[in-house]
């Protein structure tokens, strides 16, 4: 069963950040996608995987799906929008979501807390300190944690970070570790890949070494650039411009469907590789 996607609802971005990885793909043109059916793709997915199951719905697990409102560009320059896509999802408890911000934008604390109400994880992307983030990052981090100090405001808690690992976390990860360790939440080390990129082995080291002090996502079928094994064809579809791909790393390979198919028909296509590595860097 396919348990997650990711969608990517804008490619416009606020911040040209050094590694980003999906900018240095020429291939990406703006494509007319509608979203909203995607969405009515997963409910009518979930439904049939409700069904088949033969339980009611007090007995299955919740979430049964996720998704991720990220990609190639920052969400919140289009909040309406996005804003009208978790809506759209609220009267289906069995479909979590999250999304992923650079933290520049301004939102009201209503805005803030309508992410709350709706149990939207939201992620932060914040690199490490401050000379290290600032480094790669178009100098956002005042901005940014300014931003997360409004949204704790807002909710009572701190959200989730999403820090991207890179040759200056290497050398310098005791003093990442420690930076995120005052706010006790999640943080989500993102391989960095592409031109700037490190290898998965020292990655993994990396994860590893962070764990022993903080909160760290791993482990699972995910996306490589987030730990655990490559869930590249299994619940790591990709859907931007149009079109889907296997992941956001294999956006420069042809895309494997039209953003319009079904997830039944999704769920028949497999791919058989060592999923302890990237499918990316496999080929």
């Amino acid at each position: 069963m396919i348990n997650r996607i990711c969608i990517s609802t804008i490619n416009r971005c606020n911040l040209a950040c050094k590694y980003c990885h999906f900018h240095e793909k020429s291939e990406i043109k703006e494509a007319q996608m509608d979203i909203f059916k995607i969405l009515d793709h997963v409910k009518d997915y979930v439904r049939e995987k409700q069904a088949e199951t033969k339980q009611v719905e007090e007995s299955l697990p919740k979430p049964l799906f996720k998704i991720g409102f990220v990609g190639n560009g920052e969400a919140f320059l289009e909040w309406d929008k996005l804003k009208s896509y978790i809506a759209y999802l609220e009267d289906f408890p069995e479909i979590s979501a999250y999304t992923i911000t650079n933290g520049t934008l301004n939102l009201a604390s209503k805005d803030w807390e309508f992410l709350e109400k709706h149990r939207i994880n939201v992620g932060f992307s914040i690199d490490g300190y401050k000379e290290l983030h600032n480094k790669n990052r178009c100098n956002s981090f005042d901005k940014t944690m300014e931003n997360v100090e409004n949204y704790r405001k807002a909710t009572g808690h701190y959200p989730t970070f999403n820090a991207t690992v890179g040759r200056d976390s290497l050398e310098n990860a005791d003093k990442v570790i420690e930076f995120f360790k005052a706010f006790g939440v999640r943080i989500t080390f993102s391989r960095m890949i592409g031109k700037y990129g490190i290898s998965l082995a020292e990655y993994r080291d990396f994860l590893k070494k962070a764990s022993k002090s903080l909160e760290v996502r791993s482990g699972g079928l995910d996306c490589t650039m987030y730990g655990g094994k490559c869930g590249a064809g299994t619940n790591n579809y990709f859907f931007a411009n149009g079109n889907v791909y296997f992941c956001g790393n294999c956006i420069d390979l042809p895309p494997v469907a039209k953003s319009d198919i079904s997830f039944f028909d999704l769920e028949k296509m497999s791919l058989d590789f060592d999923r302890n590595y990237c499918y990316k860097e496999s080929l």
